[in-house]
C-alpha cells in the first residue's frame, strides 16, 4: 500500500496556477515534518521545493519557488498541499511530497532534506508550456 498519494498535477501555461495534493493513506501526515520534491528533466536526484514542520508552525521554500509557490496541510482532512503560483517552464518536472522525522521540522536548506526523508509518494507530472 502506497502512504500517501499526489494529485493535482496536469499542464499549466506559464503564469499559471495549479495546487497539488498529498493524502496520506495509513499514515497520519500531521504527525511528521512533509517537503514536496522535485524531478527536474535532465536532471539527476530530486530537489527540496518546500517543506512544512509536523505542527504546521515552520515553512521553508527553495529560493527558486520563494513568493510563487504554497505549503499547507489540513490535519482534518490528513493532507499536504502545494499552491504553485506564476508557474514558470524550468517548474516542469514530477513532484513528490514525503514525509520525514515524526515530530520533526524542514530545517537547513532545501538541498540537505532528501537524506531526511524516507517516505515516499508515487509523484505526479507537472508540466508548464511557454
Amino acid at each position: 500500500q502506497v502512504p500517501m498519494v499526489e494529485s493535482g498535477g496536469g499542464l499549466a501555461q506559464a503564469g499559471g496556477s495549479l495546487r497539488l495534493s498529498c493524502t496520506g493513506s495509513g499514515l497520519r501526515l500531521g504527525d511528521y515534518a512533509m517537503a514536496w520534491f522535485r524531478q527536474v528533466p535532465d536532471k539527476g536526484g530530486r530537489e527540496g521545493v518546500a517543506g512544512i514542520s509536523w505542527h504546521g508552525g515552520n515553512k521553508a521554500y527553495a529560493d527558486s519557488v520563494e513568493g510563487r509557490f504554497k505549503v499547507s496541510k489540513d490535519n482534518t482532512k490528513n493532507t499536504l498541499y502545494l499552491q504553485m503560483d506564476n508557474l514558470e517552464p524550468a517548474d516542469t518536472g514530477i513532484y513528490f511530497c514525503a514525509a520525514g522525522e515524526q515530530g520533526g521540522y524542514c530545517s537547513g536548506p532545501p538541498s540537505s532534506w532528501i537524506t531526511r526523508f524516507g517516505t515516499w509518494g508515487q509523484g505526479t507530472q507537472v508540466t508548464v508550456s511557454s
